[in-house]
């Protein structure tokens, strides 16, 4: 049992059995550090085979593997002398455009327009400075649009509802610069209620409280300055109690460590202030431990199969906690600090201001 006194002034007793090591094997092989090159290359070649099965089954997919990709990308610092595929992607993207429902964008040509997937091209579009070819004004309406009476946003014409498209409605209309579009109040008020007993948040009301929906809630809440309204001490507590004995996290109490949580739960406390509570030395390691030393690429937990997504979310951790010879990453948009300074986003988190060079203002 441990006793640590909270930001708050007030002690609370846990438990904190002491964080090992994998193995001894292991740990030679973690002190080696990250693999840059052999990460850009299984970057590089990651749609070689557009006629393998395993491309053609995550078509739905699309968007949001070419917004880990060249985010990822992005973090190592090799976009650089990238033009050729830059353009290609940014035609890709806007062909994913759906005609039936004006400013939104589909997860592939042909697909129907979602709120991810427009997230998504939002994004990769802001990386190669490309948002002077989207419409900004029938977008932000498309986003605008899914938001319901009683403040949540749906993720399509379907009406799915959770707290994921909260966040990515939120992160759009502020790169977009029409958040004045939506209810505020209306959707502040739903985030509130997705809050639980345990400081954390669910996907939507009266739901099992989990990371990557947490992750959303608190980045919403960011965006719209309303994190006032949350006990930080309580729900830094439940983040950082995600830390197994791996030195990675989990997304929920009692499940496996899985690379993905670096970012989700990183990012959080990072919004929160509270980084300083995990042992972020032994998260390196974990993500260190999920590389393919061979091939490239990171996988979710140590001996699994690399994939573009954990990948990503490896890096993205990483880059969080200063571990590695990483571009610096934005803890609430998700993208590079140096595009958010280069379009002149609202910094949003008051440990972002130094970060990206402006003064106490969030002026440059």
């Amino acid at each position: 049992i441990t006793q640590v006194c909270t930001d708050r002034g007030h002690s609370v007793c846990v438990w904190a059995p002491p964080l090992q090591h994998t193995a001894p094997v292991a740990l030679g092989w973690c002190a080696m550090g990250l693999e840059l090159e052999k990460h850009d290359h299984y970057l590089q070649h990651l749609d070689d085979d557009k006629e393998s099965l395993d491309y053609m089954m995550t078509e739905h997919l699309r968007m949001g593997g070419v917004y880990w990709g060249v985010s990822a990308m992005a973090l190592l610092g090799k976009l650089e002398g990238e033009d050729r595929r830059r353009d290609e992607l940014v035609a890709w993207i806007l062909k994913c455009q759906d005609p039936q429902n004006p400013g939104g964008f589909g997860p592939n040509v042909g697909h129907d327009a979602d709120i991810t997937a427009m997230h998504y091209s939002l994004l990769v579009l802001a990386i190669y400075d490309s948002l002077d070819k989207v419409d900004v004004k029938a977008t932000a309406r498309f986003i605008a649009s899914l938001q319901r009476p009683d403040g949540s946003f749906s993720g399509d014409r379907w009406g799915e509802v959770d707290t994921r498209f909260a966040y990515c409605a939120l992160s759009a209309l502020t790169i977009l610069d029409a958040i004045e579009l939506i209810d505020i109040d209306g959707i502040t008020q739903w985030l509130i209620r997705c809050l639980n007993y345990d400081g954390a948040f669910g996907p939507v009301p009266r739901a099992e409280s989990h990371a990557a929906y947490t992750f959303c809630a608190v980045g919403a809440l960011a965006l719209v300055g309303a994190l006032e309204v949350v006990d930080l001490d309580r729900l830094g507590w439940w983040l950082c109690e995600r830390q197994t004995v791996s030195g990675g996290f989990n997304g929920r109490p009692e499940k496996a460590p899985d690379v993905c949580y670096s970012w989700w739960i990183l990012s959080a406390l990072a919004s929160i202030d509270r980084v300083h509570w995990i042992d972020g030395g032994k998260l390196a390691d974990f993500i260190r431990l999920c590389q393919d030393k061979e091939d490239g690429g990171i996988a979710d937990r140590p001996g699994d199969v690399p994939d573009v997504f954990h990948t990503f979310f490896g890096l993205a951790g990483l880059s969080l906690l200063g571990q590695a010879d990483l571009a610096p990453i934005h803890p609430v948009y998700a993208i590079p600090m140096d595009v958010v300074r280069r379009m002149g986003l609202p910094p949003i988190l008051a440990s972002c201001i130094a970060a990206l060079d402006l003064d106490d203002s969030g002026t440059p």
